[in-house]
């Protein structure tokens, strides 16, 4: 059986240096994600562009003006065109339309503005959905241009300052002029019929984020990645405007567009939301390349990855835990299900996985007990998985793991996306279609015996030594064997060095397997390790992947 990963690890630092989080993941407007990206991001106001069958115009930019989301008709393809005559033109960066007062807030500052309850969307009489919108400011120095959309038409959304409140901390004013907003958040009864829980967010370049019942924000998404890991820099696409369409009362989705646009490439998405215990994302998009793009990564990732058991060298700190994911899991085309614990490494990791027609994939946080965590404010036990399933035949390609090194928990540092293997070259377009899901646990691990824990540790307690103990738990899955996995066979492979001492025994605590072996990485910087458990020739559980490296 062929390996199913490549190291990349010397592809050099991404252009990304580790995205702060700030202090916003308990439930706040999520801005912290990009605290360290260091460009503009977008803040303005939207409407609609002109019937299908005109070419879209695109007007010079006024501080009252809509430039991409106008007044006017709305249809399936109005965006599609909008993103079209973008990738015919040449690149235009977003003008910083938030003036000083605005743009040079700190963190807390920008915080203490806030948008008054009062002026939420869709609250009088209640759509199902509220709608609140998110101030510029801060890092988001862009404007964002938001529209509503009802009935075919398209109305511009246009930015007041009586739509907020500002607190002590915001040392001026705020703004008379149209200046646009940075985005916006999504309101649902997701935990009780009578309260409107927060249930997704739209801020910053194109990431956005969302949950299912009872959880909390933790990982995001984002509408596309461009050269992640690239020695020359990473590009961040950016959702330059959306149109929200007004749902119907009681109504239990939403629908979003956005546009999408980047040096190299614009973009049409189209989001239908539907929240629940697992919030669902149905997303569908259209890219228009300037340039070749041969490092697009779709259906991107991000999130936090600190340490674990398996990941505790030099670590000080009173949890024995701390990540908003804690592994990936990929279904790939031959219906193997991998899984790959995370790592904080010491220098940038490039993990690919080949494959053809992959069935799924995503970051999943599959520890919920929160004694493992001992956080009794940040609850990494709530956090969400994000499960990717492609919509359609996605070719060849690969799934890609990017690990950056972080020594705060402020920082995403992990990043997994399909990088298509053919590019798509300039002037042409790729459709392609997924659904996301957020919540505890995708429905592609219920069935195998399940990886639930990873450790390492030196193999002689005694003693000092390169050698190391590898020790893997398994925990039932919902058709595990029928039952009958009582003696499985455990199959253990490494890139370098040697395996010996392979042993497979019953684990009480997780009604599961203990799987326990020793590598002896004798001169080898790093190996890459393999781990398949199978009974009477068939496999029963998940493959296990792992990546020793030496510290």
């Amino acid at each position: 059986m062929g390996r199913t990963e490549k190291s990349r690890s010397d592809a050099g630092f991404c252009g990304r240096p580790c995205a702060g989080r700030g202090q916003g993941r308990g439930g706040g407007p999520a801005i912290g994600l990009l605290a360290a990206i260091g460009l503009a991001l977008p803040a303005q106001a939207l409407a609609a562009p002109p019937p299908a069958g005109h070419p879209p115009e695109i007007h010079p930019i006024t501080r009252a003006e809509p430039r991409l989301a106008r007044d006017g008709p709305f249809g399936p393809g109005t965006v599609i065109a909008l993103a079209r005559a973008l990738a015919q033109a040449p690149y235009a960066p977003p003008p910083a339309t938030v003036p000083d007062s605005l743009a040079k807030l700190t963190y807390d500052q920008y915080r203490d503005i806030r948008f008054r309850p009062s002026e939420t969307i869709w609250a009088h009489p209640s759509r199902g959905f509220h709608l609140q919108l998110l101030p510029p400011g801060y890092l988001f120095t862009s404007g964002v241009e938001l529209a509503l959309v009802k009935d075919g038409r398209a109305k511009h959304l246009a930015y007041r300052p009586d739509l907020f409140t500002a607190g002590k901390l915001v040392p001026a004013p705020l703004p008379a002029e149209d200046v646009g907003f940075s985005g916006f958040r999504l309101l649902y009864p997701l935990n009780d019929r009578r309260h409107f829980d927060e249930v997704a967010v739209f801020q910053g370049a194109s990431y956005f984020r969302s949950l299912g019942r009872d959880q909390e924000y933790g990982l995001s998404a984002r509408g596309l990645a461009v050269k992640v890991g690239h020695p020359s820099g990473e590009e961040f696409p950016a959702f330059r405007a959306f149109w929200i369409e007004e749902p119907k009362p009681r109504s239990a989705a939403v629908t979003v567009h956005a546009l999408l646009d980047s040096p190299s490439v614009a973009g049409a998405y189209r989001f239908e939301i539907h929240p629940g215990r697992d919030t669902v994302m149905l997303v569908e998009a259209v890219l228009f390349p300037r340039v070749a793009l041969a490092e697009a990564g779709l259906a991107p990732g991000t999130s936090m990855f600190m340490f674990a058991p398996s990941e505790r060298g030099g670590v000080d700190d009173f949890r024995p835990q701390v990540h908003d994911s804690d592994g990936l899991l990929v279904v790939n085309g031959r219906g193997e299900h991998l899984w790959r614990p995370l790592a904080n490494p010491t220098r940038l990791q490039i993990s690919a996985f080949a494959d053809q027609g992959p069935r799924g994939f995503g970051l999943v946080q599959r520890d919920r007990d929160p004694d493992h965590y001992q956080d009794l404010e940040s609850r990494f036990e709530r956090r969400p998985s994000l499960w990717v399933e492609p919509a359609g035949d996605w070719g060849e390609g690969e799934v890609v793991l990017t690990e950056i090194p972080s020594d705060a928990e402020i920082h995403d540092n992990v990043v997994a996306f399909w990088h298509p293997r053919r590019p798509i070259p300039a002037g042409g377009e790729l459709r392609f279609a997924y659904r996301l899901a957020w919540g505890d646990e995708p429905s592609a691990e219920r069935e195998l015996l399940r990886v639930v824990g990873t450790a390492v540790g030196r193999a002689d307690v005694k003693a000092p030594t390169p050698v190391r103990r590898f020790v893997v738990d398994y925990a039932p899955g919902r058709q595990a064997c029928d039952g009958a996995c009582a003696a499985p066979t455990a199959v253990v492979t490494a890139s370098a060095g040697k395996v010996h001492d392979v042993v497979v025994s019953d684990n009480p605590l997780t009604h599961g397997y203990r799987v326990t072996f020793i590598l002896d990485p004798e001169k080898a910087e790093l190996s890459e390790l393999r781990l398949e458990l199978e009974l009477g020739g068939s496999r029963c559980a998940e493959v296990w992947l792992y990546r020793w490296t030496k510290r």
